[in-house]
């Protein structure tokens, strides 16, 4: 690999890669692929009795030559590791079928989870699919009223927690949640008393049979419910089914080229889909060795983890990426990553400076991805085998038709063909990991459709090349002076800047402009905001971008409001400026 030239373009050399990538010619990938074909490349369920994530996670392993290989790595934050097999992961999890069988759970009914990085999680998650149950994940950083909504909304009739999340944030919920029947808890404290109306799940696990015969599902039976937020109002709660772990397989083969070896870390919460889709079902799908890591955020530790558990495919968020730029590429280099050849980034788009600090610290660019809750898997991806240019989404999946169009005034669609015209990106339906619905809300869901194209709501390009670039979402494009700024190019343009570790921008009424670009800006350590760096900001920035675009005000801040995921809030930095409604702060990280 070749570091950017002057047409920010990182060369591959194919030849040169570890490993020979899954996806080395991407026009043959495309002209051949087929979604039945890739369906057949699982095994579905004994006896031709339908197709079970759970199934295709665990269970086939099991039985079969992988049967000792280490699923999953777990890294207690007191040090502590526990290994489970793929053989040991499937009689775990057939102990929590067997726990949500006496205790009547009935197929289709919803099982939430609050609880940080434990094992316990990925046991239920499995253990719930194999039961037929509809799995939601909450974050364990939620406050109660975020996780009352979402249990009251998904009709939760059982939930997975630890005694001190119970005890701190669901117990005085119990009441207005008439619907939720079970409460099972793991033990923060050894010997510590339950809670009143709680279960032990360690007792429950331990008087469980380790083996349960999977009932009959079908590829289109509920499976997975994520809640997303949206601007204003009630999180919507995204369904997901049994089929989606088609498209879990062939994306963890395409997007993020596993192979059989790899050791796999996805540094995403549970809680958030990419946590669920590639932080266990995908690895897992794929027979690899999970690496699960309880701690918080510290790239010290990730460093170390990275380079002892000899991680080979990371899978990680822009947000952690920029943490770890603002200490500098030094601790990156003075270690050892003697089998990290992949990293893959999601969350928001990458801005380049982060895709070639890659390069950098770890001799490995960082590959950006885009997807959504709603698409349930990566749709846009920069291949392991595909030149990168850095800031793009990259190039649709083999078996993704992906477009951009304008709304028209009858409802539908006009597809734009020429390149670099800016339009919504539109995904033709039909891949299987499609959400099938907002749980309650048919109007809405119906919405996001006109005829064969699910609109995604967020504005990108394409080049000639066929590469694709994230523009911003439709509600946060600035109009200035009859101009349209994408807000992801002002702010890339700022982390160009050696001061700056993050920027966030939005458009701030004018009566003469109509918008004016206003920048907020986080600073790196050992740089102080003042006049001299404002104007200097303000100038570096100018000098990239024209006057047109670039920003009128500048305000320095600690740090800018994101979701758990990673992603910058600016309606949330708009609505503050303007003192309008915050809306839905259910995920926003704690203290922003």
């Amino acid at each position: 690999m070749t570091p950017p030239d002057e047409d920010s373009l990182i060369r591959k050399d194919v030849s040169a890669l570890p490993v020979p990538p899954n996806l080395a010619d991407y026009e043959q990938a495309r002209a051949s692929f087929r979604w039945p074909a890739a369906a057949r490349a699982l095994s579905g369920l004994p006896g031709g009795s339908g197709l079970n994530i759970a199934h295709e996670a665990v269970d086939r392993h099991a039985q079969g030559a992988r049967a000792t290989h280490v699923a999953l790595r777990w890294l207690g934050k007191d040090g502590s590791q526990r290994d489970f097999s793929y053989a040991g992961l499937a009689a775990w999890s057939a102990r929590f079928a067997n726990v949500l069988d006496a205790l009547g759970v009935q197929r289709g009914d919803r099982v939430f989870l609050l609880a940080g990085r434990i094992p316990e999680l990925y046991m239920a998650v499995l253990g719930a699919l194999k039961h037929r149950c509809v799995v939601s994940p909450l974050f364990a950083a939620f406050g109660p009223e975020p996780i009352f909504t979402r249990m009251s909304i998904g009709a939760a009739a059982v939930l997975v927690t630890t005694t001190g999340l119970y005890r701190r944030k669901v117990s005085a919920l119990r009441e207005r949640l008439p619907q939720l029947r079970h409460v099972l808890v793991v033990r923060e404290e050894a010997g510590e008393p339950l809670p009143v109306g709680t279960l032990d799940l360690a007792a429950l696990l331990e008087d469980a049979a380790p083996q349960y015969r999977i009932g009959p599902t079908r590829p289109d039976d509920p499976a997975l419910l994520h809640f997303t937020s949206g601007t204003t109002g009630k999180p919507k709660g995204a369904i997901h089914v049994h089929e989606a772990v088609v498209a879990h397989h062939a994306t963890g083969a395409l997007a993020l080229d596993f192979h059989p070896e790899d050791v796999f870390w996805c540094t995403a919460d549970p809680g958030w889909v990419t946590g669920t889709s590639y932080g266990i079902v995908a690895p897992l799908v794929h027979g690899l060795t999970l690496i699960v890591d309880e701690a918080d955020f510290d790239a010290e530790r990730w460093y170390d983890i990275l380079g002892r558990e000899a991680v080979s495919v990371w899978y990680t968020a822009p947000t952690a990426v920029r943490m770890m730029m603002k200490g500098g590429a030094a601790s990156a280099r003075n270690r050892t990553f003697a089998r990290l050849r992949f990293i893959a980034s999601v969350g928001e788009p990458l801005n380049p400076q982060a895709v070639t600090w890659g390069l950098e610290a770890f001799g490995l660019p960082i590959h950006d991805n885009w997807w959504q809750t709603e698409t349930g898997g990566i749709m846009i991806a920069n291949f392991a085998a595909m030149d990168i240019r850095p800031g793009s989404m990259g190039k649709p999946l083999p078996g993704i038709e992906a477009a951009l169009v304008r709304r028209t005034a009858d409802g539908g669609v006009a597809l734009l063909a020429e390149p670099g015209v800016e339009g919504e990106l539109a995904l033709r339906r039909g891949w299987p990991s499609m959400f099938r619905g907002y749980l309650g809300e048919e109007e809405r869901y119906l919405k996001c459709f006109a005829g064969e194209w699910y609109l995604t709501g967020d504005l990108a390009r394409r080049d000639a090349e066929g590469y694709y670039w994230f523009v911003g979402r439709a509600d946060d494009v600035i109009k200035s002076s009859g101009h349209l700024i994408g807000p992801f190019e002002v702010e890339s343009a700022f982390m160009a800047h050696p001061a700056v570790a993050e920027a966030g921008v939005i458009g701030k009424p004018d009566p003469v402009a109509g918008e004016i670009v206003k920048a907020f800006v986080a600073l790196k350590p050992g740089h102080a905001p003042g006049e001299a760096l404002r104007r200097d900001l303000l100038a570096f920035v100018r000098k990239r971008l024209g006057t047109a675009v670039a920003p009128k005000e500048i305000d320095f801040v600690a740090a800018l409001p994101k979701t758990r995921s990673g992603k910058i809030l600016r309606r949330l930095l708009k609505a503050r400026e303007l003192g309008l409604p915050e809306g839905d702060l259910s995920t926003l990280e704690p203290g922003a």
